[in-house]
């Protein structure tokens, strides 16, 4: 099971990368011709749709209901479907305190998902929506992101406080006792005491973007995490431990669970914002995708495409170009004529519209470089 829970059943660096703080700035914006005219088009209709998604508090849900949240009850994941909408905005260039009208609704999306939680003690922030730990990932995620584009400055402190305590959260829920196939991963609660690599690359992801927006995390939670992650790499190793194979899928879990597109893709980015870009795991997932690309009727397939597009590009070279190649036919061919696109498959249909135009925003927008956590 792949993305939120309830909603669905569910440069080259070292690790160096993580030994020190990076400011988060804007990244480089590449020149125009970099983007072609169907993805330019196909994005801002993607843009012109989320944001017509919007509720008066501020939410960017599916959802008709337009009544007024309360703060520590929101409806059901909508923090963490308008902090996906949010990212999608972002990774194209539309930023909470812009003075656009799409940089206004990026403002009152923030100030939703910022206003709206309400932390428990610990830091959690997946308990008021419901999203559970896949949310608070995407959430940590979010703000993370947005450092330093806060509309206003009681936002921007209230970002930072939030952010100080879910990768707190983080931190201490990969600590919690487990066995040697689950250590250093995580799951669907705080508390879970197994791990799957469908959660963890989002908690992954939000350490690598905290870290570069300077707050700390220790060495020895990556070097946990990616252990966690070689282990859910399925091939048969030498004496030495060294894959036999140069092709290679990531599973479910550990040690065993379905092998697919999105797992390997997952599996993929994970290690690579650990700093791994040359590990063998990386290598071979890489070249896996390449000969087993994805389909957008599969399953999971927008939450596996993000992973696989950030992934591939991350790989550079004849993998990055035939990735872009792949994820703009697929993606442009399958959006609708209002700028959406929909799950085809299986559990991931439930997720809805909003959760497949973000991840497809998100996957189209590889090469716009907005995002701090598209770069290397």
């Amino acid at each position: 099971m792949m993305p939120l829970p309830n909603v669905v059943k569910p440069m080259r660096l070292s690790f160096l990368i993580f030994a020190l703080s990076l400011p988060c700035l804007p990244a480089q914006v590449p020149g125009q011709e970099l983007i072609s005219p169907q993805v330019k088009v196909a994005a801002e209709k993607a843009v012109a749709w989320l944001i017509r998604q919007q509720k008066t508090a501020g939410l960017i849900v599916d959802e008709k209901s337009d009544s007024q949240p309360k703060r520590g009850d929101l409806p059901s994941h909508s923090a963490a479907m308008t902090s996906l909408a949010l990212m999608g905005l972002a990774s194209v260039g539309h930023m909470p305190n812009d003075p656009t009208p799409e940089g206004v609704a990026c403002g009152r999306a923030l100030r939703y998902v910022v206003e709206g939680i309400e932390p428990d003690e610990n830091g959690y922030l997946g308990r008021s929506d419901r999203s559970r730990m896949y949310g608070h990932g995407i959430i940590t995620l979010m703000l993370a992101e947005m450092i330093g584009h806060a509309p206003d400055e009681a936002t921007d402190k209230r970002m930072h406080d939030m952010l100080k305590g879910a990768v707190q959260l983080i931190l201490r829920s990969q600590q919690v006792p487990k066995s040697e196939a689950n250590r250093g991963g995580w799951r669907y609660e705080p508390s879970s005491s197994d791990s799957d690599i469908s959660v963890s690359v989002w908690q992954v992801m939000s350490l690598r973007a905290a870290k570069n927006a300077g707050f700390d995390v220790p060495k020895e939670a990556i070097d946990s995490a990616v252990a966690y992650i070689k282990r859910s790499y399925r091939v048969e190793r030498d004496s030495n431990g060294n894959p036999r194979s140069d092709a290679a899928a990531f599973s479910y879990e550990p040690y065993g669970g379905r092998q697919t597109f999105s797992t390997t893709a997952a599996g993929l980015l994970s290690l690579q914002v650990c700093g791994q870009y040359d590990a063998p795991e990386v290598v071979g997932s890489a070249n896996w995708l390449m000969k087993s690309p994805p389909e957008v009727n599969e399953p999971w397939f927008f939450y596996g495409c993000y992973y696989y597009a950030q992934g591939m590009y991350q790989r550079g070279g004849d993998h990055a170009a035939t990735a872009r190649q792949k994820t703009e036919q697929m993606l442009i061919s399958a959006q609708s004529e209002d700028g959406s696109w929909y799950p085809r498959n299986g559990n991931e249909k439930s997720a809805g519209a909003v959760y497949a135009t973000s991840l497809a925003l998100l996957s189209l927008s590889v090469h716009h470089h907005f995002l701090p956590i598209y770069q290397k």
